[in-house]
């Protein structure tokens, strides 16, 4: 027996050693990576979607969660996150939390908000986009409970990926809410579950006659139509051009639908419900107002009509 024994012992060097230079050369190799910024992952990311078969893949937002970095894309009408090593090697979507969290709802924005006495609000949509009329849903109460205290407003993405309905519906709510803008969210509240725009338009009292004309004007002056008749204009030849909100867009890095700025910041609203939002504005203010003290729906409402 005492023959076989040193020679197992010599192996079990041999393998133990072996194994102690993998997991060396390993942990050497790991920590000689070069970390890239969130912005690179998240960029890389979405290069390789696109390569893909993600066609039109767009950032949303992206954080860093436990060591990853963690990316709020959008990918023609579908939103979701998805995982990627700091490195920018590895990239997943599932990632399973063991201490039972749910890893994407956070009360609280991923960047600071600059505070003012009264925040400016701007949230970014396509007007048939599911996820804009869930943003916009979210909007309409704590429009209801701030609207003396806060800038709000409702902006457009510079390009439609809806048709030309989406293209007449951006203009018919851009003259609304520039007529009056408590006109407006009427209207809104009955769009977004209806989205029958003609009745919408008779429930909030608006003067038909002269929407019409602003919507002509608004379209002349910015070439609405004209644009979506010449496919040559349109965005990667795809997606039609609306130019109204254009340099906005470009200021704030606007790419889809729904984006929501908070005194100049792009915010990420995750989950998209009306007390989350209350919350994050609230934060921005240099004194919260007493409004803040009120408690909306914490339930996100559903994308799309209804």
């Amino acid at each position: 027996m005492e023959k076989y024994l040193k020679p197992l012992i010599v192996l079990s060097l041999i393998v133990f050693a072996f194994a102690a230079y993998a997991v060396f050369q390993t942990a050497y190799t790991l920590s000689n990576l070069s970390e890239l910024s969130a912005q690179e992952a998240a960029d890389k990311a979405i290069t390789y979607i696109s390569s893909h078969g993600g066609t039109g893949a767009a950032l949303i937002d992206v954080t860093e969660e436990s060591g990853l970095y963690k990316i709020h894309i959008r990918v023609g009408q579908n939103e979701g996150y998805l995982y990627i090593s700091k490195d920018g090697r590895i990239l997943f979507q599932q990632a399973t939390f063991m201490d039972g969290s749910a890893g994407n709802a956070t009360p609280t924005p991923a960047v600071s908000i600059p505070k003012s006495d009264r925040p400016d609000v701007k949230v970014f949509v396509m007007s048939y986009c599911p996820y804009g009329l869930q943003a916009q849903k979210m909007v309409l109460p704590v429009y209801d409970l701030l609207k003396d205290k806060i800038d709000i407003g409702v902006y457009f993405v510079d390009y439609a990926m809806h048709g030309k309905q989406e293209l007449d519906e951006n203009l018919r709510q851009y003259c609304m809410q520039s007529d009056n803008q408590s006109q407006y969210f009427d209207y809104l509240d009955c769009f977004t579950k209806s989205g029958d725009c003609d009745s919408c338009i008779a429930e909030a009292g608006v003067n038909s006659e002269e929407l019409a004309s602003c919507v002509a004007g608004t379209d002349a002056a910015y070439n609405v139509s004209g644009q979506y008749n010449d496919q040559s204009t349109w965005r990667g030849g795809t997606y039609p051009v609306f130019d109204i909100h254009n340099d906005l867009c470009e200021l704030y890095g606007v790419t889809g639908s729904p984006t929501i700025i908070i005194n100049g910041v792009k915010v990420s609203v995750n989950p998209r419900s009306p007390e989350n939002f209350k919350q994050i504005i609230c934060s921005a203010f240099n004194t919260p107002p007493e409004e803040c003290n009120q408690t909306l729906s914490t339930t996100a409402p559903s994308s799309g009509f209804n």
